[in-house]
């Protein structure tokens, strides 16, 4: 038997704590032995549908209350879990149902188990001949003893952010898993005196393996709720803890935000945040003015400041690489701006600097994976160098599943590149940005993060929904350039949508020296999201049109 599943099953026998459900509507908690007794059913179920060790079952479900013991059915039936991306009412269900198809051959799945609230997608499966069970039917079955998987055996494949068309999926086995989860549970103290709360979705990394397997395997008392409960209603994810007592959370940092300005219109006394000892901000690129501006609001119902968590993680690595120290205020590194984009190093800022840039400071690597700094050559870079950040270790995929085949993910030393850039201070992992989007312009690098928040200031742009887009010599340009699109309610006012463009070019001009070769406005909704509500900057370039530039 895995370490993993060994630990998931120890933790069922052993654990007081369990799973809070139903939220805002009526609560239902199960022990973590209640979880365990339904998995062991649905594995019975999947084992005698004829689920062989090492088969994908693909999930198509939206309720952590049905999710939490399929996931644990699938591990203890020797299967690996893919979570399906979810269509949303917006999408196009003829599309959906073409991408699922070809992700279901790509991973090779034996069946699909479709529960809440998707069950009106059977008819779609049945029409192409796949097999699928609902929960409740796995339920039925007796229950099953585990079935041995070894350490090599996948337990997850995580699909990537990247395009629906075109999916990738990481492989996790069980031996990275496990690395992981022992890892990030030793670094923020994890037991039965601690509480989660999340409303991250399990169909990313993030929701399914830091908040379902890892409460699942370290006894952390689990009160989750839907992304579609969070941003109906944002300030739920804030009564949740003060009601519950949640000590540990985490969250991308477009919804501390949102967060952030629900707190802000309620009056002092009606929550109590004191209670948070990790407040984990990852995911996306993270905005220290973002976490300012919490910290000063949240402070008001008891919050304390040194809970903010700055995590560096990717889907390649399981889950998380690297963790800020618990109690450390949050750590920024400031450096010279010149000397980053001209020369690639990261100079503390001093009296001199004409501008200098803050950059969260991430934390040491976990214990479980080695990260170093290459330049283009595959050199080895100092301490303060920036360059390519690559991984190895015992937490880190092999590879990936395409429609293509196997694709191998590490070079022959076992390192893999990450495609982010940045570097260590301190030892201490810091990223700025990724490798793919830098923009190039009179020998300087340019991060699209930079150019985002000083567009995102702008009165009348939507927070955390603005994207600055690579533009190539001859893409409408004489030279290497950019565009910026930013999202506004105001965007259909063309008065107003031509002051908005005004003023982004203006900021951006002033905080980054360099002039954007377009601005365009455009309503709400309209830059195109990853299923987890990442911006895609590649795929935001098609919203411009031929003539711009």
């Amino acid at each position: 038997m895995s370490r993993f599943v060994d630990g998931v099953i120890a933790n069922a026998a052993r654990a007081r704590t369990g799973m809070v459900t139903g939220e805002p509507g009526p609560a239902v908690r199960r022990p973590w032995t209640e979880v365990h007794g339904q998995a062991r059913r649905i594995a019975g179920g999947l084992v005698a549908a004829g689920l062989r060790p090492g088969q994908a079952v693909a999930v198509l479900a939206g309720t952590p209350a049905e999710i939490a013991p399929v996931a644990q059915g699938v591990w203890l039936a020797g299967g690996s879990v893919t979570m399906l991306h979810q269509p949303t009412p917006r999408t196009d269900l003829g599309v959906w149902r073409d991408d699922t198809l070809r992700v279901l051959r790509m991973i090779d799945a034996q069946s699909v188990v479709v529960g809440a609230p998707f069950e009106q997608m059977a008819p779609a499966l049945d029409a192409y001949g796949i097999r699928h069970h609902s929960p409740a039917q796995l339920g039925q079955s007796p229950e099953a003893d585990p079935v041995d998987a070894g350490e090599d055996s996948p337990a997850l494949l995580q699909l990537t952010s990247g395009s629906t068309a075109d999916p990738k999926a990481v492989r996790i086995t069980h031996r990275n898993l496990w690395a992981n989860l022992r890892d990030a549970s030793e670094h923020l103290r994890c037991g039965e005196d601690g509480v989660m709360v999340s409303w991250l979705p399990m169909f990313h990394d993030m929701g399914m393996i830091g908040c379902l397997a890892l409460p699942m395997l370290s006894g952390l008392e689990l009160v989750s709720v839907t992304p579609a409960d969070f941003l109906g209603r944002p300030l739920l994810w804030a009564d949740l803890i003060s009601r519950y007592g949640g000590t540990i959370t985490t969250a991308p940092n477009f919804a501390w935000a949102v967060l952030t300005r629900q707190l802000a219109r309620v009056e002092p006394g009606r929550l109590d945040l004191s209670t948070l000892r990790v407040a984990c901000n990852g995911a996306e690129p993270i905005d220290p003015a973002t976490m300012r501006a919490f910290v000063e609001v949240a402070s008001r119902f008891g919050f304390d400041p040194g809970a903010v968590n700055c995590c560096y993680g990717a889907a390649e690595s399981t889950l998380v690489i690297s963790l800020s120290g618990l109690a450390d205020p949050m750590m920024l590194d400031r450096v010279d701006a010149a000397a980053l984009e001209r020369d690639n190093r990261a100079v503390p800022a001093g009296a001199t600097a004409s501008a200098e840039r803050e950059i969260p400071m991430l934390g040491r690597p976990f214990p479980s994976v080695e990260v170093r700094v290459v330049d283009d050559d595959g050199k080895p870079l100092g301490e303060r160098e920036v360059g390519r950040l690559q991984l190895r270790g015992e937490s880190v995929t092999d590879g990936y599943l395409t429609p293509e085949g196997w694709e191998p993910a590490r070079d022959a030393d076992g390192w893999l590149d990450i495609g982010d850039e940045g570097y260590v201070a301190d030892d201490q992992i810091v990223v700025c940005g990724r490798r793919k989007d830098v923009i190039i312009m009179g020998g300087r690098n340019i991060y699209p993060t930079d150019i985002e928040r000083a567009a995102g200031a702008v009165d009348g742009v939507r927070e955390g929904n603005v994207v600055a887009v690579r533009l190539l010599a001859g893409e409408g340009v004489a030279r290497e350039s950019f565009a910026v699109l930013a999202e506004s309610r105001q965007a259909a006012d063309e008065a107003a949508a031509a002051r908005i463009a005004r003023e982004v070019t203006s900021r951006v001009v002033a905080e980054i020296d360099a002039r954007p070769s377009v601005v365009r406005v455009v309503p709400p909704g309209s830059l195109p999201k990853t299923p987890s509500g990442k911006l895609r900057r590649a795929a935001a370039r098609q919203l411009l049109e031929p003539s711009d530039g």
